[in-house]
């Protein structure tokens, strides 16, 4: 039934899905695996589905008399997709999907540059090293976080540090702020230093990875 509404309905033909490799999660008798033993005795079916669509950013410009150069900023690809059984509080079973995203950078040069300073460890206040682009708007509210590895979110620092309030050093070409060594995690491990910028309400600067 969805997919001859898609060959029909014009909004619906752009939206895409994974392949069903799960059974059907309708209709089922409440908390059990069992299909609908009701009178009506439902055909089971994939009720429950995903659907997604990238907006392409010309479809947005053209109805505002833009013209963009750039089709897509994101790309979007499904890593799973499947239902699950256990749940039993409906006569549907849930259905879920992961999605990974990659999205294009406002800027290809980051404004940012930075530098772990010499050795880093909770032994002794550590200095890191930045220097921006000529017009780069900073501000007194930006910060520069320590963060592993693998994170996710701005607010997921392991700690900060004012680019101002602790500030020790600075030149034309780059400035040096410290980080407290009560801050630095004692158990080590790989991180990385990001510059955000308050003005832009983002992160703009991502140093290399380095060892703690």
């Amino acid at each position: 039934q969805l997919n001859m509404a898609k060959k029909k309905e014009a909004f619906l033909k752009e939206f895409r899905e994974g392949p069903l490799l799960f059974k059907p999660t309708y209709k089922f008798d409440l908390y059990s695996d069992v299909y609908d033993t009701s009178e009506k005795k439902r055909k089971p079916a994939w009720t429950d589905r995903i659907l997604w669509k990238v907006k392409n950013i010309t479809e947005v410009a053209s109805k505002e008399g833009e013209f963009l150069e750039e089709e897509n900023q994101i790309s979007v690809s499904l890593t799973n997709y499947l239902s699950h059984m256990t749940y039993g509080i409906s006569d549907h079973k849930p259905v879920t999907g992961t999605f990974k995203l990659e999205m294009k950078p406002l800027v290809s040069d980051p404004l940012v540059t930075l530098n772990a300073e010499g050795e880093w460890s909770a032994e002794h206040d550590v200095l890191i090293r930045y220097s921006t682009v000529r017009e780069f708007p900073n501000s007194a509210w930006d910060w520069i976080g320590l963060f592993q590895m693998n994170f996710r979110h701005v607010k997921d620092y392991v700690t900060y540090a004012w680019v101002e309030d602790d500030e020790i050093a600075s030149n034309k070409d780059s400035k040096q702020v410290y980080m407290s060594a009560s801050e630095i995690p004692k158990m080590g491990g790989e991180f990385l230093l990001c510059y955000y910028s308050n003005n832009m309400q983002s992160i703009v600067g991502i140093s290399e990875p380095f060892q703690v």
